[in-house]
C-alpha cells in the first residue's frame, strides 16, 4: 500500500473517530452529564454554607449572610435559611420562578422530610407548576442534627437543554459538513507533501539500480529524509568505487591470463611447426609453456584462495611453533632466487618465540610479502625481513628500497582490487598477494600495516599477538 495512500488514510479515520465522538457524545451523554454537573454544584453550595453556619452563626451574622449570597450568585442558586419552626431568616433569592420563597406549605414539607432523615439531608426533583421546568432541591439540618438551630433550602433550575441540544447538533452538523471536505483536501496535501521526498529518492535509487553512480539523492523535507538521502550518497560512492575497482580487476586478470595465454599457444604451435623433431628446442619451448601453465595456475589459485577468505569458508588450523626457526626457513626457501635473479634478502631474528596461529596461513603472509617486496624494491634489489619481539607479541617487517607509497594511496594498497603505479618487475606473484595477507591477517585479528617514504622503500608489517608466555 503506497504511503500517500495510508497517510491520507490514517488522517481520515482519524477526523471521523473524532467527529463519531463528539456526535455520540452530544446524542447520549450531554444532557445526563448536565444533570449531573447541577446536581454537583448544588450540593456542593450546601456544603459551603453549611459549614459557614458553623463559622460564622451567630456571632459574625455579615459573614455568613455574604457567604450565602456569593454562593447564590456564582451558582445560579436560591437559598433560603429558616429557624427551627421553618420561619424565614435570610432569603437569597436569584431564580426569577423559585419554588422556595413565599412557600410555607412546601417550606414545611421540606422541613418534615429532613428531619426524617438519619443524616439531616434531603434532596430530590419538584415540577415547578408555573413553568412546568425540573427544579432541584436540596436541604439539610443548621446545627445539631438532634436538635436542629433552623434549616438550609436550596433550589436549582434545571434549564431544559433539549433546544440547547438541537442548537449544538446544528452547529456541529454545519461544522462537520465545513471540515470533512476541508480534512479530505489537508490530508491529501500532507500525504503528498511526505511522500514526496521519499518518491524522490525512490526514483534516484532506481537510476541507481540502473548503474548511474551520478545519481543525486535530495531528502529535503525532513530530517529522516535526510539522514536516508546521506546514507545512500555515501552507499553509492561506495558502490562507484567497488564498481571501479571491478571493472580494473576485470582489466588486470585479462591482462594477466592473457599473456601466459597467448604464449602457450604460441610456443604450443612452434612445437608442431618447428622443434617438433628437434629435442634441444623442443625441451626449451616445453619448459617455457610449464613455466607460463605453472604461472597461471598460481594465479587461478590466487583467486581462489582469495575467495575463500573473504567468504569465511576457510577455518583457522591453529597449533604451536616457533616463529624465528619458520622465518629462517623461509629464507632458506629464496636463496635460490636470491642466488638465481640477484636479489639480496637479508634476515635479522630476535630471540625464539613460541606463537600460535595457523602455520601455513602466516606463511602464505610471509611469502607474499617476501614477494611484494621483491617485485617493487630498488635497482639495489635489496629485501629486508625483521622479527621484532615485543612484550605481547612478535613484530614481523618486510622492507624493500623501491620508489615507494604516496600518502592517499597507502589506504588501497591491501584492496585487491589496486594496482600501484611504482610496479617494477614482475618476477613472482599475481598481484592479488597483499590483499590475501589482508584477509588472513584480519582472520586472526592481527594488526597490520605499512610505512612508506617516498624515494626510499616502504616496510610491511604485521604483529602475531598469540604468544606462549615463556
Amino acid at each position: 500500500m503506497p504511503l500517500k495512500f495510508k497517510v491520507w488514510l490514517y488522517f481520515m479515520l482519524f477526523i471521523v473517530a473524532v467527529f463519531g465522538l463528539l456526535w455520540f457524545f452530544q446524542i447520549f451523554f450531554l444532557e445526563n452529564l448536565y444533570e449531573t454537573m447541577r446536581v454537583s454544584a448544588s450540593r456542593k453550595s450546601m456544603e459551603i454554607i453549611d459549614d459557614a453556619y458553623d463559622k460564622y452563626w451567630p456571632n459574625d451574622k455579615a459573614a455568613f449572610y455574604k457567604t450565602m449570597d456569593s454562593v447564590a450568585s456564582k451558582n445560579d442558586v436560591c437559598i433560603e435559611v429558616l429557624d427551627r419552626y421553618g420561619r424565614e431568616i435570610k432569603p437569597s433569592h436569584v431564580l426569577g420562578e423559585c419554588v422556595l420563597h413565599g412557600k410555607m406549605n412546601k417550606n414545611l414539607y421540606l422541613i418534615s422530610k429532613i428531619n426524617e432523615t438519619n443524616d439531616g439531608v434531603v434532596s430530590g426533583t419538584i415540577i415547578n407548576p408555573k413553568t412546568n421546568a425540573d427544579m432541584l432541591v436540596f436541604g439539610c439540618v443548621l446545627g445539631d442534627t438532634s436538635s436542629p438551630d433552623g434549616y438550609l433550602l436550596i433550589n436549582s433550575a434545571l434549564v431544559p437543554v433539549g433546544a440547547t441540544t438541537d442548537l449544538i447538533k446544528r452547529q456541529l452538523l454545519l461544522i462537520t459538513v465545513i471540515l470533512i471536505p476541508l480534512a479530505f483536501a489537508i490530508s491529501i496535501y500532507l500525504s503528498r507533501r511526505l511522500a514526496l521526498p521519499i518518491d524522490r529518492i525512490t526514483a534516484s535509487a532506481e537510476n541507481l539500480a540502473k548503474g548511474d553512480f551520478n545519481t543525486k539523492f535530495d531528502g529535503r523535507g525532513y530530517l529522516e529524509t535526510k539522514q536516508l538521502a546521506d546514507t545512500l550518497t555515501y552507499a553509492e560512492k561506495e558502490l562507484s568505487k567497488v564498481d571501479t575497482m571491478q571493472r580494473d580487476l576485470i582489466a588486470n586478470v585479462s591482462h594477466d591470463l592473457r599473456t601466459p595465454l597467448t604464449m602457450l599457444k604460441a610456443y604450443a604451435e612452434m612445437i608442431r611447426d618447428l622443434s617438433g623433431d628437434n629435442p634441444v628446442k623442443r625441451n626449451e619451448h616445453l619448459e617455457i609453456i610449464i613455466s607460463e601453465t605453472d604461472r597461471l595456475a598460481l594465479l587461478v589459485n590466487d583467486m581462489l584462495d582469495l575467495s575463500k577468505l573473504e567468504s569465511g569458508k576457510q577455518k583457522l588450523n591453529p597449533s604451536e611453533f616457533g616463529i624465528s626457526s619458520k622465518l629462517s626457513e623461509i629464507m632458506d626457501r629464496f636463496r635460490g632466487l636470491s642466488e638465481k635473479n640477484g636479489y639480496k634478502i637479508t634476515f635479522t631474528p630476535d630471540e625464539e618465540r613460541t606463537v600460535y596461529c595457523d602455520v601455513v596461513k602466516i606463511e602464505q603472509v610471509i611469502y607474499n610479502l617476501i614477494n611484494n617486496a621483491i617485485n617493487y624494491t630498488g635497482k639495489d634489489k635489496k629485501v629486508f625481513v625483521r622479527q621484532i619481539n615485543t612484550e605481547d607479541g612478535v613484530i614481523v617487517e618486510v622492507e624493500d628500497t623501491g620508489d615507494g607509497i604516496e600518502e592517499d594511496k597507502i589506504k588501497l594498497i591491501f584492496d585487491k582490487y589496486y594496482r600501484s603505479e611504482n610496479h617494477k618487475r614482475e618476477v613472482v606473484g599475481t598481484g592479488l598477494g597483499l590483499s590475501i595477507v589482508k584477509a588472513v591477517l584480519k582472520m586472526h585479528n592481527y594488526d597490520y600495516g605499512v610505512r612508506s617514504t617516498l624515494g626510499k622503500g616502504s616496510t610491511f608489517w604485521f604483529k602475531i599477538s598469540d604468544v606462549k608466555k615463556q
